[in-house]
């Protein structure tokens, strides 16, 4: 198999909205009419050797023309998604595809991965977006939203919903804690979804290609908080997301995620058996581990994600960076916002479940 082609981060490879292409070129074709019946004239029945003589307008075969159009609708669309999977396929053994420099591979995202994770965020999940609109449709950003859910599979809906909703139909890079990368096959695919190091080199170089770059301050300290602390903001680090936003004059978008921290309630966290791991921390939970693998199944909680109004930085001269006040007051405001947005969801929410 040949190697994958590395290419400069910069370039834009994209390929979606192909599928949206096709059922608006099938809804546009020319349909074919029958002619209606004279008065005390009998309109031949479908299907019969009078049904099918010539249009007398366009002296044209009806009946092939029907046929036609409804392959093209039906078994066509069929024809060209093989044949796109089989391209598909070909490409990944011929390694004729593209990664960026962090190892993101879009085509294996947009067509595999994302078709993987679509089924958990609509069907099990039943996720709500709301205030997609507030995503920038270009350049930089900086999404910042609440942790939680003992396994960081809130990350992976955030990506899912700016995947398939925004307009612009952007991608979104989420900063994954060192963990992430020393897993076996997690590692690889975090990769292939474009998730890169927690650290501020990495995101500054996504801002300034004009990324939308996600990120998740309280860490470990979120995912792994006990179920009685659930959607209280753990502290927010340092500041050190909003730092990189005034460096490169990116708006920041507040997020807050509710439904997560129900799909594994931890109840427990048995340390001596994390630090043998070299875990952060190992959960117990109502299920997990006394059902053994079906205790690692989240519970089917419904969920709601929204983007809040961003907050501009390119306000601010080039050294407010290094300002630590300013860092402090933009960190709390941010952190704020989604405190208050967590509480407003949790007011509306009807359910757990539904």
């Amino acid at each position: 198999m040949a190697d994958a082609k590395v290419i400069p981060f910069d370039d834009d490879h994209r390929s979606r909205g192909s599928a949206a292409s096709r059922r608006r070129g099938a809804a546009g074709r020319r349909q074919g009419g029958t002619r209606p019946a004279a008065v005390g004239e009998v309109q031949p029945l479908p299907g019969t050797a009078a049904a099918r003589e010539d249009d007398p307008v366009t002296g044209e075969d009806e009946q092939p023309r029907e046929q036609a159009a409804d392959r093209e609708g039906g078994d066509g669309g069929l024809e060209r998604r093989i044949a796109s999977g089989l391209a598909f396929l070909r490409r990944r053994l011929t390694g004729d595809y593209d990664v960026d420099d962090f190892g993101y591979d879009e085509e294996l995202t947009d067509q595999v991965l994302m078709s993987l994770l679509r089924p958990m965020y609509e069907k099990y999940f039943r996720v709500e977006v709301k205030g997609i609109e507030n995503i920038p449709s270009e350049g930089g950003a900086l999404i910042v939203a609440n942790h939680s859910g003992t396994v960081p599979m809130d990350g992976l809906m955030m990506q899912v919903a700016v995947h398939d909703h925004h307009p612009a139909g952007r991608h979104l890079r989420l900063l994954a804690a060192d963990l992430v990368f020393v897993l076996p096959v997690v590692n690889e695919l975090a990769r292939k979804l474009g998730h890169t190091l927690a650290c501020a080199e990495d995101a500054e170089r996504l801002l300034a290609q004009g990324e939308l770059v996600g990120v998740m301050p309280e860490g470990f300290k979120g995912i792994g908080k006990p179920f009685s602390e659930r959607y209280k903001l753990q502290r927010f680090g340092r500041g050190g997301f909003v730092s990189t936003a005034l460096r490169h004059g990116a708006p920041i978008v507040p997020c807050s995620i509710v439904g997560a921290e129900e799909i594994y309630p931890m109840i427990g966290n048995a340390k001596t058996l994390a630090r043998l791991l070299g875990f952060p921390y190992f959960p117990l939970t109502p299920t997990f581990p006394w059902l053994g693998p079906l205790g690692a199944i989240p519970l089917p909680t419904k969920w709601t994600i929204q983007f809040g109004e961003p907050i501009p930085t390119d306000g601010y001269p080039p050294e407010a960076a290094e300002d630590p006040m300013l860092m402090f007051n933009l960190t709390d405001q941010v952190r704020e916002q989604i405190q208050h947005t967590l509480y407003k969801l949790l007011v509306q929410r009807r359910s757990v479940f539904f």
